[in-house]
């Protein structure tokens, strides 16, 4: 009983556990299993656009691109201007405390644990 009324305190006090944290700041704030597909911090800063993206963009089902802050804006706008195309929400995570080599996220129902994300070049 008194182990019930702790974690009660401690989920109003701090929030719900977050689950694999380690994971969550890598991917930006993503699940692995929820990925469509990911770039890291140089392909986004490419002059184009990926085609696999842009697809991927397009037929998303319940999507939601994560894009990394600390990336210019200049690089990061043909992405939003995309997702806004596709009425893609989009979120530009602002995680300083956190080192990756992400830029890009997708995310969506059908996810993609069996196949790769990233795009090779």
């Amino acid at each position: 009983m008194t182990e019930n009324i702790e974690d009660y305190l401690e989920r109003g006090m701090y929030g719900a556990k977050e689950t694999k944290q380690e994971e969550r700041r890598y991917f930006l704030t993503a699940l692995r299993e929820r990925i469509e597909i990911a770039l890291k911090k140089g392909q986004v800063m490419k002059g184009t656009v990926y085609k696999e993206v842009d697809q991927q963009l397009k037929h998303v089902q319940n999507g939601h691109l994560f894009l990394n802050g600390t990336i210019s804006y200049s690089f990061l706008s043909k992405y939003v201007q995309l997702a806004n195309k596709y009425n893609v929400p989009f979120t530009i995570v602002q995680n300083l405390d956190t080192e990756t080599d992400i830029g890009l996220v997708l995310t969506g129902s059908k996810g993609s644990t069996e196949r790769e994300i990233f795009i090779n070049e």
